[in-house]
């Protein structure tokens, strides 16, 4: 979570990509597609792929591991009011790198899976919460559509219910920063969609339904419902 109120930022923001940061650190980079950049297509075009994961994510990842090395420095230096000034660039590349690393893995072609979902867990609790699987993609394609700028919108499990929720997020905030766990995220931001879709975003979110890798999803379902169960 990237509230960064209680403990240091690097910290905060390690735990929640699946890692610890130390004075000698690692540094992020953008993981590799499970796919071809056209395997998506019609849906997502290969350039469109291209540009995301290569240019817009890789932005991301150089941000993050900048302000990193600027926070490491102003923790060693005990400034209080560098650290404090770097919270916003670890905030938003931060989350750029964390929403769309489960972006691409979120991701599938329809000839291999894509738009698929079958029996299991996440299927039943989707028919439960919100009725049937159709209805779900209107109301994630509904509030995404309504953000006012750039966002993403999410299906998430909240654990302050025990069951699933549909949230929107502004810029690259994430879900997590709402104590939500994130399950599929769908990118509103222009560079995720113009080239292919123009200003017609609404066709976008409808067709991205079709290339959803339900098997990520429902695995992560599973993992944060396993999680609630023993907290």
């Amino acid at each position: 979570m990237l509230g960064f109120r209680s403990v240091s930022a690097a910290r905060q923001l390690g735990r929640v990509a699946g890692r610890s940061l130390g004075a000698v650190r690692s540094k992020h980079t953008v993981p590799e597609l499970d796919y071809d950049y056209d395997e998506l297509e019609p849906v997502i075009s290969a350039k469109i792929m291209q540009l995301h994961h290569d240019k817009h994510h890789a932005t991301y990842v150089a941000g993050l591991n900048a302000a990193e090395e600027k926070l490491l420095a102003a923790q060693a230096a005990n400034d209080v009011a560098a650290q404090v000034a770097l919270q916003p660039a670890l905030r938003f590349n931060g989350g750029g790198h964390v929403n769309h690393t489960i972006f691409w893995k979120n991701l599938i072609g329809e000839k291999n899976g894509g738009g698929q979902l079958h029996a299991c867990a996440l299927k039943e609790a989707i028919e439960q919460t919100f009725g049937s699987l159709e209805k779900l993609s209107a109301l994630v394609n509904a509030k995404t559509a309504a953000i006012q700028g750039s966002g993403w919108g999410w299906l998430t499990f909240d654990p302050a219910k025990g069951g699933l929720d549909v949230i929107t997020t502004a810029n690259q905030d994430m879900a997590a920063a709402v104590g939500h766990v994130p399950l599929l995220g769908v990118d509103a931001w222009e560079h995720a969609y113009y080239l292919d879709y123009n200003n017609v975003k609404a066709e976008y979110f409808k067709n991205i339904w079709r290339v959803v890798n339900w098997k990520d999803v429902a695995q992560r379902y599973d993992a944060a419902v396993a999680k609630h169960r023993a907290a």
